[in-house]
């Protein structure tokens, strides 16, 4: 209660004032020239305002079909156009305030007029110039209010009064003053974390000479360099001594020591693969434990598998490390299948490979290189001959490409064309005594 009395009766004072020296510049001749003066600043403002706006626009104004960082700096300075016509009044007023405090020795009005009109700015600045929905809230909450205090000339009071207003926790004071910078300071330095991240993230995927892993690694290191940076600045504007981040250091160590070692081995792991680059985003892979799928990503912590059937498989990195890992593809390898089939007894099966060999060749996906398909006799079976035509695809049979199917259409349209019969399973019975006659 005692804190909103204060700051209650801090408000009534400020508005007595305010009253106080609205009177006396309505009283005042002095006040009458300078408001005259500030009507004048903003007239001739807004004259040169008129005749510079066009040329300037047309001046930046890239053409409608340029792009590059030229193109994309000239339509960033277009958006700040709008700021002319404030920033000449203000620039105008500042010489009127001169000539006002020469002739008169005074020249509050004047000034204030002039804070006025960078509060207009900012005003300008807020709903004209920032098209981030992040950076235009903070405009809106932080930058605005703090014009119209530096405009109604209170923010060195109200800055003084939060800074002498104290939060305690704990054992801990802070200054209100401290925790709202350290608060908009941290959201400014998120955004530009997250912003910085963004762009480098795009330069780095660009680089076509990196390979997919080393492009993640470099995408990965300058993320925690960006983020660390800014933690280590919003510290330093908190006015917290870096040094006692070493006790901190020290118990985060012990934490990793013995409750997070899991996670500190996934991260060196994702390292690892990283630099190795022996797995990497897009190669098809199946793990001891029967995880398989298409790598989609790869984080700090684990790889993501894409199966066939379009579910996710997240796999902690460490067992990419630790376990036997079957890697199928790098995007795009050639790879052998086989498919296997089986024909009568009553069939020549020296006919039997040219024909099915010959089939599947004709099949646009089939590899001549690096080697054309082959039919194998694989066995003597209990009702049937056994083969097998191994051929090369580029790529695997990961349900977005289907091989198996179109292979077993062509060796049955094949054998059926050659009238060749592919048998049921059958059994011969024998009968050692005579079948008993029905009816006997």
């Amino acid at each position: 209660m005692d804190i909103q009395s204060q700051a209650l009766q801090q408000v009534v004072d400020w508005l007595d004032r305010a009253l106080d020296i609205a009177k006396g510049w309505l009283l005042s001749p002095a006040a009458w020239s300078q408001l005259a003066l500030l009507a004048v600043a903003f007239l001739a403002a807004r004259f040169v305002a008129g005749r510079l706006r066009p040329a300037i626009s047309r001046f930046l104004a890239p053409k409608d079909d340029a792009s590059g960082p030229i193109a994309a700096t000239r339509r960033f300075a277009l958006r700040f156009v709008p700021l002319l016509l404030p920033l000449l009044a203000y620039g105008f007023t500042a010489v009127g305030e001169g000539l006002t405090r020469a002739a008169f020795g005074s020249g509050d009005l004047i000034a204030f007029g002039k804070r006025v009109f960078i509060f207009i700015a900012a005003r300008i600045f807020v709903q004209e110039v920032l098209t981030d929905g992040f950076l235009r809230l903070l405009g809106k909450y932080i930058l605005l209010p703090v014009a119209a205090l530096y405009a109604l000339g209170v923010l060195d009071e109200v800055t003084t009064y939060l800074d002498e207003a104290q939060v305690n926790l704990g054992s801990i004071q802070f200054s209100v003053l401290s925790l709202i910078r350290g608060a908009v300071a941290g959201a400014v330095l998120y955004w530009l974390g997250g912003w910085s991240n963004r762009q480098s993230t795009g330069y780095i995927s660009g680089r076509e000479e990196l390979r997919p892993a080393q492009r993640q690694l470099a995408i990965k290191t300058v993320e925690i360099v960006i983020y660390g940076a800014a933690f280590l600045l919003l510290m330093s504007i908190m006015g917290i001594n870096l040094t006692a981040l070493a006790v901190v250091g020290g118990a985060l160590g012990v934490g990793i020591g013995l409750g997070l070692q899991t996670i500190a081995s996934n991260f060196a792991s994702g390292v690892i693969l990283l630099l190795e680059g022996q797995t990497t985003v897009g190669d098809y892979v199946e793990l001891d434990d029967g995880s398989a799928g298409t790598i989609v990503k790869m984080t700090a912590r684990a790889c993501i598998l894409e199966t066939f059937d379009g579910k996710w498989i997240v796999v902690p990195n460490e067992h990419f490390i630790t376990s036997r890992v079957r890697n199928y593809s790098d995007a795009g390898s050639a790879n052998r299948y086989e498919a296997p089939f089986s024909v009568s007894y009553e069939t020549d099966i020296n006919r039997v490979p040219a024909i099915i060999e010959a089939a599947v060749a004709q099949l646009p996906f089939v590899l001549q290189a690096p080697a054309p398909p082959e039919c194998e006799l694989r066995g003597f079976g209990a009702s049937s001959v056994d083969f097998a035509v191994e051929f090369w695809v580029n790529g695997i049979d990961d349900g977005k490409n289907t091989y198996g199917s179109p292979v077993l259409f062509a060796i049955w349209n094949a054998l059926k064309e050659a009238g060749i019969e592919m048998p049921y399973p059958q059994q011969v019975v024998h009968l050692k005594s005579p079948a008993p006659v029905v009816g006997a």
